[in-house]
């Protein structure tokens, strides 16, 4: 998957987000403001924002995951990435916002190009992080004008049936899944502040914390992790600030003396506490709220800015979670065997409805009772919605799996023991061979870094062009990552690390999961990604080297529609490749399916001949 989504209901028609927004400006001009900036981001800074964070999309109508908007008194800007291009015109009235490129044509930019001299544009310090505040300020003082910290947000001020914060429950996550104790966490993490001379750490992302205190929980669908905060000590001892009122099962047990719960009112007195003692603490400038790091700073402690550090253990998957893995993406392949073979039938005629099949796969998926929820929004787009990167079928949009066309699904599970992201496009009836040739060459950049060998201390950014050289050759290419981390039943997009044009600095090391998913995608027509998660490993050395090398072991268990191959566009090796991973598809699955069902895996998974 691209990148998650949220559930949103439905959509809000113009003439109310043209009313919203004038309401806005009014509210921002009584506080003595010039403008505001509403991100899409609540506390924690996470892709997943529940209903009552969501400003961006209450106030501009845009649901994607990913965005932001600048309001001044005469105009607007929506910002949206790559994935959202089409998406936006859908739901943003074009006519109170401009669209821009939230990583080409940035923020800053529309802001130093706008605000003009001596006007003041605001921002909600608990929804900003200190980069984003030192990059904004720099933008409004380069136009002449300044940047303010508001202490409440307008947004909320006019927003009159904005929901209730979740109360989801809180469970403790198994150590028997989780491959290693809370306390054991704990004092790693803690070494690394001691190390750094720290005396602590507060943490903001809430995947984070369930991580280091072996905890999930419901808040966000999709996402199996509590909103909360955290400080952790030196000493490894956890300030947890979460909701009292949140249900809790058999906590106490499991998290230890150690782990002090508290009202998230409370957080501010915690951080005037370390100041009081001169503390020097942790925060992550690109993922905690400023407002941390003003209480701290107004406080007397001295702030250490510097990554989250349970991101990278956290990324770097033990052997537990590994077997975990890889058991949940064997289950997840007997559910997305008997929904192909289902499909192949079910769409014969032309009456299948994106709704209809998106609804059958995640029927087939909760025959596992280990089966805890989706990883995210299936995205089933049929046609033209397919070549819409993040599409989300709604009522309206739902259309039929028309003979001669093809269908992007793309899925993923969260069980007990793994989380699992897979994408598929397929045929339906007979395709173009202008669909074949465009679906090879993503078939070959999928392979191409499948079984890419690199040394270590190479970064995914350094292995993107893999996946892209075929396309490319063809003058092809396509405006997302390559591939993003994923969580062990946590969040299905998490870093550091990745496979994208963007540089990233982080390293692929043994442990990692990361999905390999290039596309192509012909606005209007359809779209065609092909995605499997696939786990850093270590690979023998090849010829005289012994220089220590990495590679990628495949974790997704599904076929690949070979209907859409064309073998004359392909190496030898590469199909060799897809013949080898059919068959180990087929030998994991095809003991345990139905009569018919393995007759139809033994035909979509045959051996497909070399040029």
């Amino acid at each position: 998957m691209i990148s998650p989504d949220n559930d949103e209901p439905g959509a809000t028609s113009f003439a109310e987000i043209a009313r919203r927004l004038k309401a806005l400006r009014k509210e921002i001009k009584s506080r003595g403001l010039d403008g505001f900036i509403v991100p899409r981001a609540d506390e924690h800074q996470g892709e997943y924002v529940p209903p009552s964070a969501d400003r961006l999309s209450w106030l501009t109508g845009f649901t994607g995951s990913a965005g932001l908007a600048v309001v001044l008194a005469d105009r607007a800007a929506v910002f949206i990435d790559g994935r959202y291009t089409l998406q936006v015109r859908d739901e943003v009235p074009e006519n109170l916002f401009s669209y821009r490129h939230l990583i080409s044509e940035p923020a800053t930019d529309w802001i130093r190009g706008h605000l003009g001299k001596g006007k003041t544009i605001g921002y909600d310090p608990w929804l900003t992080t200190p980069n984003q505040v030192r990059r904004y300020r720099a933008a409004a003082e380069q136009a002449g004008g300044s940047l303010a910290s508001v202490p409440s947000n307008p947004v909320d001020a006019i927003w009159s049936d904005r929901p209730d914060p979740p109360q989801g429950r809180i469970v403790a996550h198994d150590q028997q899944y989780a491959g290693k104790s809370s306390l054991d966490k704990r004092r790693d993490i803690a070494k690394i502040l001691k190390d750094a001379a720290q005396d602590a750490v507060v943490l903001s992302a809430p995947e984070s914390i369930a991580w280091l205190l072996n905890i999930r929980g419901d808040d966000l669908p999709y996402a199996p992790q509590p909103l909360s905060f955290a400080v952790l000590h030196d000493n490894s001892c956890v300030d947890w600030f979460v909701d009292p009122e949140k249900p809790v099962t058999e906590l106490a047990q499991h998290l230890g003396p150690d782990v002090s719960r508290h009202d998230p009112d409370t957080l501010g007195d915690i951080l005037d506490a370390l100041g009081k003692h001169k503390a020097t603490v942790r925060i992550s400038g690109d993922t905690d709220p400023e407002w941390i790091a003003e209480r701290l700073r107004s406080a007397g402690a001295s702030i250490a800015t510097g990554q989250d550090p349970c991101l990278l253990p956290k990324a770097i998957k033990n052997d537990t979670e590994l077997k975990g893995m890889r058991a949940a993406h064997q289950r997840d392949g007997e559910a997305l065997i008997r929904f192909l073979a289902w499909l192949d039938q079910a769409a014969v005629g032309g009456n299948l409805t994106e709704m209809e099949a998106a609804d059958h796969l995640e029927s087939c998926r909760r025959q596992s009772p280990k089966l805890k929820g989706l990883s995210f929004t299936t995205i089933a787009g049929a046609g033209p919605n397919g070549a819409i990167v993040h599409y989300r079928v709604t009522p309206e949009s739902n259309r039929l799996l028309e003979p001669g066309s093809l269908f992007l699904l793309d899925s993923g599970g969260q069980y007990l023991d793994g989380t699992t992201d897979v994408t598929r496009t397929i045929a339906i009836g007979e395709p173009s061979d202008e669909m074949c040739e465009n679906f090879t060459r993503v078939l070959r950049g999928h392979i191409a870094l499948a079984t890419a060998r690199f040394p270590v201390g190479t970064t995914g950014s350094q292995l993107d062009p893999f996946a892209r050289r075929p396309l490319w050759d063809a003058g092809l290419d396509y405006d997302h990552g390559t591939g993003h981390g994923v969580g062990s039943y946590l969040n299905v997009h998490e870093g550091p690390h990745r496979i994208s044009k963007v540089a990233n600095s982080v390293a692929l090391v043994p442990g990692m999961i990361v999905s390999n998913e290039p596309g192509y995608y012909k606005a209007g027509a359809y779209g065609i990604r092909i995605e499997n998660l696939i786990a850093v490993v270590e690979a023998e050395t090849q010829g005289a080297s012994s220089n220590p090398t990495l590679g990628f072991e495949t974790l997704t268990q599904a076929p690949i529609d070979r209907r859409l191959v064309v073998p004359e566009l392909m190496e030898r090796q590469e199909v060799t490749w897809l013949n080898g991973y059919h068959a180990w598809v087929r030998a994991h699955h095809l003991p345990g399916l139905d009569s018919e069902t393995a007759a139809w895996l033994k035909a979509a998974t045959s051996p497909l001949p070399f040029a």
